[in-house]
């Protein structure tokens, strides 16, 4: 069987970045998810489709086919007021390099780095934390199987997304320098 749609893949692998290992997957704890359903970056996919159980890969995905270049836009500078609750900020919140959920203003959720804080604002970078960077993933594809009709459904698990850096995930990842 080889890697296509509506399949159940599994893959051991490492992610390399700027020489510095970002994530491992092992063999024994493999990630899974259905190949063609969106839940991991396109180029990601492409590049294992027609690979077989066992099969070795090792491919580069340019910041392009990532996470995109770094977008100047998405550095903001933020009042302070807005992250009060109740009249005050919560101890611990507001420091440097740390990560902050937050929501825009049409309610998406998105993860902030705060950068820089002065006495009236916060510098906070939108930006995904490997935005810009070249991804290096090497691994194995550990087995294939076809998805069942409840996983088309509902997703492998009952979720609807992986949780990898190639699918977008990489909470705590430091992202590239």
């Amino acid at each position: 069987m080889t890697i296509s749609e509506e399949k159940v893949v599994s893959l051991s692998y490492t992610l390399v970045v700027d020489g510095d290992i970002i994530e491992t997957v092992k063999e024994d704890k493999p990630m899974q998810f259905i190949y063609g359903l969106g839940y991991l970056l396109p180029a990601f996919e492409e590049k294992l489709q027609g690979k077989k159980a066992g099969d070795d890969f090792s491919f580069t995905l340019s910041p392009s086919e990532g996470y995109g270049e770094v977008d100047p836009s998405a550095v903001v500078e933020l009042s302070k007021d807005i992250f009060k609750v109740n009249g005050s900020i919560e101890d611990g919140l507001l420091v440097k390099d740390k990560i902050v959920p937050m929501q825009d203003s049409q309610g998406n959720r998105l993860n902030g780095v705060i950068e820089e804080i002065s006495d009236n604002t916060v510098k906070m970078n939108f930006n995904h934390p490997l935005a810009g960077c070249a991804l290096n993933f090497s691994g194995k594809v550990v087995n294939i199987r076809q998805a069942t009709e409840k996983e088309l459904t509902d997703g492998l698990y009952g979720e609807r997304a992986a949780s990898s850096c190639g699918s977008g995930g990489c909470e705590g990842c430091s992202g590239c320098s």
